[in-house]
């Protein structure tokens, strides 16, 4: 490979020297070197259909090749679904979550299905080779076409895939990944950021699909520096607790599909086995509802979720009542409560109020406020809702019930589910009805409580 130089930049003024100091002398700032490589001398031809492919030359819209870029299937649907529908050649995928959430489990499972059609190659960089092989051996994976490395230089990997052209290759992880001509530890900004920035270049010429396993910190965000995401074409994160059995692969940037596409998994001996229906595992309820549940229909990605929602309201015994949320903004729990007392009539001021959505799904959209206020209703007067009610409907600060997008597929996946009442905005009640289900439309949030 060809020799790369390095300098350093100043992050504050731009100025750049050939050695590191402590003060930049241009603008006086303190420790704000930091390590750069310059690009290589020598370039391989890039893969068609990415950046650089084109030789420099200008085209018009028109003269762009439209070609669908042909993708393959990871052997796992759900998989598929996050990633758009299957790994594109030449893209690179980043995969992070908690220790023990199942990353490394997943991997393994998809290269070890594509090792048997296509050339595959596993570089672990935090475990040993027998270490992996006990895995895959106690979740009865195929072992016999699986190539394995166990290294943690970029150029060594970078050598080997280029003798052994693999069709897909997984790097685990990226943290402990490092380059010979960069003088910081493995795991810091510029070995991060330069071991990617190689590792992409490499993908990006051979046409390798490369999957990245990435750490996150204690916040749940991924590790390293915010250019990482901007390198890779797809970033995913898996997330689940250490005490549920269920995993959700969610799609947080995508080039080659839509963001917030979400996968449900269930670890069970035998590895991550993919949920089909979702929806039956979130309603899971038992046989007597009590006060503060109801049901509501949120839109992940590109098919809808039925989940339950439950609140408890309770006798605040301290002078500042709690408003505590699991799976949603603790923010917009304090402002619909606002809006419950101006335009519904209930005060729960003086309450503690809490909030949860069942089986761990984190509801980023607002198609649940309706649900969360008629929760919180039912629970303060202790009123249980029926049991094959569903809701959904955003609310506004001036009590208006204001129509979600895709509610006709809402409705159809809830009287899938044998739901036979509906509370929706009036924008979303569908002319022809729903066969087997009661709609009731409500403009404003006065309506919604009168249709209890």
């Amino acid at each position: 490979m060809a020799k790369s130089k390095t300098a350093y930049v100043c992050n504050d003024c731009g100025a750049d020297y050939s050695k590191w100091q402590g003060q930049c002398t241009e603008c006086g700032a303190w420790n704000s070197l930091s390590e750069v490589r310059m690009g290589a001398t020598a370039r391989a031809k890039p893969f068609a259909g990415y950046a650089g492919a084109g030789g420099g030359e200008v085209q018009t819209l028109a003269e762009i090749d439209l070609q669908a870029l042909p993708r393959f299937s990871s052997g796992t649907v759900e998989f598929d679904r996050v990633l758009g529908g299957g790994l594109v050649p030449g893209s690179v995928v980043l995969i992070g979550g908690n220790p023990g959430a199942g990353k490394s489990t997943l991997l393994l499972q998809t290269l070890c299905h594509l090792a048997t059609e296509k050339e595959a190659l596993y570089v672990t960089g935090e475990e040993s080779l027998q270490q992996v092989a006990m895995r895959a051996q106690r979740l009865g994976l195929p072992a016999d076409r699986l190539k394995m490395l166990s290294e943690t230089s970029v150029e060594a990997i970078i050598a080997t895939a280029q003798r052994l052209n693999p069709q897909a290759m997984v790097v685990d992880s990226i943290q402990v990944m490092h380059m010979a001509d960069i003088q910081s530890a493995p795991g810091s900004v510029s070995q991060v950021r330069e071991s990617a920035a190689q590792l992409t270049r490499y993908a990006k010429q051979a046409g390798t699909v490369l999957l990245l396993v990435g750490h996150v910190t204690k916040d749940g965000s991924l590790a390293g520096p915010k250019v990482l995401e901007h390198i890779i074409d797809c970033s995913i994160l898996l997330d689940g607790a250490h005490d549920s059995r269920f995993r959700t692969l969610r799609g947080n940037k995508n080039r080659f599909g839509a963001v917030n596409e979400l996968g449900v998994f269930a670890m069970t001996e035998q590895g991550l086995k993919e949920v089909t229906n979702p929806s039956s595992i979130f309603l899971q309820r038992g046989e007597q509802v009590a006060s503060g549940s109801v049901v509501m229909v949120v839109w992940e990605g590109t098919r809808p979720l039925l989940v339950e929602i439950q609140a408890l309201v309770d006798d605040s015994h301290f002078g500042n009542p709690r408003r505590v949320t699991v799976g949603l903004d603790q923010n917009r729990l304090a402002m619909l409560l606002a809006v419950l007392h101006r335009h519904g009539g209930v005060l729960v001021g003086d309450q503690d109020v809490f909030v949860n959505v069942v089986g761990g799904v984190k509801v980023v959209e607002t198609s649940a406020d309706l649900a969360l206020l008629l929760a919180v209703v039912s629970s303060f007067r202790d009123r249980p809702l029926p049991r094959e009610l569903m809701v959904f409907g955003e609310v506004g600060l001036s009590g208006e019930i204001r129509p979600v997008p895709s509610g006709q597929e809402r409705l159809r996946e809830a009287a899938k589910h044998g739901f036979k009442k509906a509370i929706v905005p009036f924008a979303n009640a569908p002319k022809g009805g729903i066969g087997g289900m009661e709609v009731v439309a409500v403009k404003k949030l006065s309506e919604a409580l009168d249709a209890l």
